[in-house]
């Protein structure tokens, strides 16, 4: 799961130096936007056939988080 998930934001960072770690925050380490953040969680839906709730957005704030989620959501 977690290699997937850092494949999918691997294509959204641009600095091509910064490591993604489950512990990586999505603003603050990988210097995602919040405009950004709403494109990858559309393509994390997608890829893992879910839906994220606007309400559960804001607590997405690590790589760890977005992995949990998606592992306890998966049908």
């Amino acid at each position: 799961m977690f290699d997937r998930v850092k494949d999918i934001l691997a294509g959204h960072i641009s600095d091509s130096d910064v490591e993604i770690t489950m512990d990586s925050a999505l603003i603050d380490d990988l210097c995602l936007s919040s405009l950004e953040m709403i494109t990858i969680i559309s393509e994390f839906e997608d890829e893992f056939d879910i839906e994220v709730p606007d309400r559960i957005i804001p607590s997405i704030r690590t790589v760890g988080d977005i992995v949990k989620y998606l592992e306890e959501n998966e049908e």
